[in-house]
């Protein structure tokens, strides 16, 4: 997508989200949209790490609960702060934490490397559980706001809030996959041997890459805690957000930026609906079938899907030219 093109849509997107605000009555498809975009940055955060620079990461539910508690610990705090700052304060307390943790990490590779992520989220999940500061293993309410300005509730809030971040996610992803930080990390991924006698700074750019993915993820937990207006360690470091983390670009496709959002729309659609009408119980067990599927059938996601099929229609205009 050409920049001159992209800006405008950005733009366009917010005040379409701001429009639904102000015509939509039923709060469910503002709890429903919220919960899409949410998954949406979350595909997109780890999609930075996983999908450009090739580190396949199994803690990435570790940084979102770090945003999440972030927001806990304010509100604890400073007695219940504006939203607004917290979601500026968890992207750089779970940035920073990216960046310690890549610190000492990237040397690993392959599977070892995935090993000792998911290390790093246990460890987080077991800080969180023994400080009781923030309500420890049993957790900690947070009561929300009856009157909000503005808006007529608080979900609607929330739901401006959260789509301003995935459209800010949105840009960051473009902006590393179009730029020369972009090319370094796709050189990571394709061989990171020959991408250093190339001369190109590899650590440093999987440091970027581990601080952006980290920022990205506590930005996505920030204003969790005032969605589910509870949160507890088994809520927020729950396997599945690291597992719906690697689903959405798995399915989406992790070669390009669009690939996370394409994935996140479709999956959390799809999460959504079989909520309503079938069964919450089956969430799981749906995005299995679908990420089996895809990994299967299409290796590349959607977006790999879509780049075949022009390339075909490309190839058979030539043929009959």
């Amino acid at each position: 997508m050409k920049l001159n093109k992209f800006w405008p849509i950005i733009a366009a997107l917010f005040l379409v989200g701001i429009a639904f605000t102000m015509v939509v009555d039923n709060e469910f498809y503002f709890y429903a949209t919220y919960a899409v975009m949410q998954l949406m940055i979350m595909g997109i955060a780890w999609n930075i790490l996983g999908g450009f620079t090739g580190y396949v990461n199994f803690g990435s539910g570790g940084f979102f609960a770090v945003g999440a508690y972030t927001t806990v610990f304010l509100h604890r705090a400073f007695d219940a702060p504006p939203l607004l700052i917290a979601v500026l304060v968890a992207p750089i307390v779970s940035g920073l934490i990216g960046l310690g943790v890549g610190y000492f990490t990237l040397r690993l590779k392959g599977v070892y490397f995935a090993i000792a992520t998911l290390a790093v989220a246990i460890i987080l999940e077991t800080i969180v559980v023994n400080w009781e500061y923030v309500g420890g293993a049993g957790g900690y309410y947070l009561l929300i706001p009856e009157d909000v300005v503005f808006f007529d509730s608080y979900i609607e809030w929330l739901f401006v809030l959260i789509l301003a971040i995935t459209l800010i996610a949105i840009i960051v992803s473009r902006y590393l996959n179009s730029s020369k930080i972009g090319q370094g990390l796709a050189a990571i991924r394709d061989d990171e041997l020959a991408a250093e006698c190339m001369g190109v700074p590899t650590l440093k750019l999987k440091l970027i890459s581990t601080t952006v993915m980290g920022g990205l993820m506590g930005a996505a937990g920030a204003p969790f805690p005032y969605f589910i207006t509870f949160v507890e360690p088994a809520s927020a470091f729950n396997l599945l957000v690291a597992v719906m983390a690697i689903a959405v670009p798995m399915i989406g496709g992790t070669a390009s930026w669009i690939g996370p959002v394409v994935g996140g729309l479709l999956l959390g659609t799809i999460q959504e609906t079989v909520t309503v009408n079938i069964s919450s119980e089956l969430n799981l067990l749906i995005v299995g079938v679908v990420l089996v599927g895809f990994i299967s059938l299409a290796p590349q996601g959607i977006t790999g899907l879509y780049q075949d099929f022009i390339h075909f229609i490309r190839k058979r205009r030539k043929g009959n030219g």
